[in-house]
């Protein structure tokens, strides 16, 4: 009997991933940031999107916002719905990265082992994880959506940092608290931690880009 070396041969036929970071000129990553609703993590995120896109690598944001209203709509927030959530997100985030592009996902994720399953399917040299750690008290001031104060009344059942925990990250690659750090101190920090994982310094492109 024959053995089949690949189930997936059109894999074999693709365009690499090599091939195509280098079209854009650039490494894909994607960084994770985690932190309690409120804490700053899209505000950061959207701010370090425009500046990675201004200095001309291309990049996606994922949130919530644009996850639960599209690929994850069929999901609510029981235990399994959340780690299907997340499980989702690190698939999409990896085919992204494995584009060459520089993704970011806002998120949550207040779980350690969800944070690790993450990691584990984009693969840990591609993840960055981003600890967002503005207190609570922060958070529920400012109370953007009005979760807080929905939670506080028993109408939204298990909220993170009201009724259900929230678990730090214990060795996050960088640490911003957004009651300390304005956020282009933030963007500023983000960058000099990733720019050198995303720059391939033999491509024109950068070199011209970052003159």
């Amino acid at each position: 009997m024959k053995e089949t070396t690949h189930i997936y041969p059109i894999f074999d036929r693709m365009e690499s991933r090599s091939e195509k970071e280098q079209c854009l000129g650039q490494h894909g990553i994607t960084v994770w940031f985690t932190g309690l609703s409120g804490s700053g993590k899209s505000t950061i995120a959207i701010a370090l999107e425009r500046e990675l896109s201004a200095r001309g690598i291309l990049c996606r944001l994922l949130d919530g916002d644009n996850i639960r209203s599209g690929i994850n709509a069929n999901l609510g927030f029981s235990p399994d719905d959340r780690r299907e959530n997340i499980r989702r997100i690190a698939e999409v985030c990896k085919l992204f990265t494995e584009t060459g592009i520089v993704t970011l996902a806002a998120f949550v994720s207040p779980q350690r082992e969800l944070r690790e399953l993450a990691r584990r399917i984009v693969g840990a040299d591609d993840f960055v994880e981003v600890y967002v750690s503005t207190s609570l008290s922060e958070c529920e001031r400012r109370d953007v959506k009005g979760l807080y104060a929905k939670a506080r009344r028993g109408e939204i059942a298990d909220f993170t940092g009201i009724s259900a925990p929230f678990e730090a990250p214990e060795h996050a690659d960088l640490t911003l608290d957004t009651t300390q750090l304005p956020v282009a101190e933030s963007v500023k920090r983000l960058l000099e931690a990733i720019e050198p994982k995303i720059i391939l310094p033999t491509c024109k492109k950068n070199e011209t880009a970052y003159e």
